[in-house]
């Protein structure tokens, strides 16, 4: 018996994905050429790992052998709650709230990935969940499943930007969704007008060196730029200014993910608390979080540039 499109959508969506599309593994060229202007202007700041093989992020057959078809799933991350804005909190990015999303991705692509195998037990398959060289946005675009918008976030028609996406790389041929989203931006500059380190330099281009996600994340240094320290407008870890601001997010809809809701309904961290948060502590708060990526030392920097 072999697989049916329907049957990996249908699929997909009893798994609890948001949307699903599939197209052939095909090299990128554009999406290829931007990302190497990208890396040639230094946007990626210290994140050297952006360097490593861009080609095999254009081309997935250079990622996985023998590749023919993607598969990629969009996940509703958002959930209706609300950040405390105090002096005392830190405010925490949307996606970090609940369990980390690498492993609820992961556990419903492997679902997936045996529901295929169910019928074709001889597929080959590898996940990508962002940590992978692999252009997830760029392929959920390609998909049909949305556009990415001026603020570099995939935007749905369905439930806006608050999603997450995974990915099926396999080595079988299926049939393939031909129609692509039209960017549906317009002439809005909201998230670029609401930045307040100008981080989207141009439409469709964040330069990391000034995004206070990236600064508050992923930076490794003892300390913060002064620019982005002066204008953190109380996020601790990460930021969703360029989110909140989209019009396209009026579409918003709870997610069905349990594991997504804000751990102990806390959306923001006290400050004092971090500053004073031991490594076992630390540990035990963050376990299967995506905020471990910051780690202690980042959390307590951040924390004490609220507090200044």
């Amino acid at each position: 018996m072999s697989v049916t499109v329907a049957d990996i959508k249908s699929k997909a969506l009893e798994l609890g994905f948001t949307s699903v599309g599939i197209v052939a593994a095909d090299r990128m060229e554009a999406e290829g050429e931007h990302l190497r202007e990208w890396l040639d202007r230094g946007y990626h700041a210290t994140m050297g790992w952006m360097e490593r093989e861009p080609e095999k992020r254009a081309d997935p057959r250079l990622l996985m052998s023998g590749c023919r078809s993607v598969i990629v799933c969009t996940l509703n991350y958002y959930t209706p709650h609300k950040h405390e804005h105090s002096p005392s909190h830190g405010k925490i990015s949307r996606y970090a709230w609940g369990d980390d999303y690498h492993d609820v991705l992961r556990e419903k692509l492997t679902a997936l990935v045996d529901s295929i195998r169910s019928s074709h037990p001889e597929v080959n398959a590898k996940i990508c969940v962002d940590t992978a060289l692999f252009m997830d946005k760029a392929w959920a675009a390609r998909a049909g499943l949305g556009w990415i918008g001026k603020h570099t976030n995939l935007i749905t028609r369905e439930v806006g930007s608050w999603v997450f996406i995974g990915s099926l790389l396999l080595d079988i041929e299926l049939e393939y969704d031909l129609a692509k989203l039209d960017d549906h931006c317009g002439t809005c500059t909201a998230c670029i007008d609401a930045c307040p380190t100008q981080a989207i330099v141009e439409p469709y281009v964040v330069d990391s060196n000034r995004c206070i996600s990236y600064a508050t994340i992923e930076l490794r240094d003892e300390e913060l730029p002064s620019d982005i320290g002066a204008n953190l407008n109380g996020w601790i870890y990460g930021c969703d200014i360029c989110q909140d601001i989209c019009p396209w997010n009026r579409f918003e809809t709870a997610s069905h993910e349990e594991r997504f809701e804000p751990r102990g309904g806390q959306t923001s961290l006290d400050l004092d608390e971090i500053s004073r948060m031991d490594h076992p502590s630390y540990v035990e708060r963050f376990r299967r979080s995506a905020m471990k990526r910051t780690k202690l030392v980042g959390l307590k920097r951040n924390a004490a540039e609220l507090l200044k």
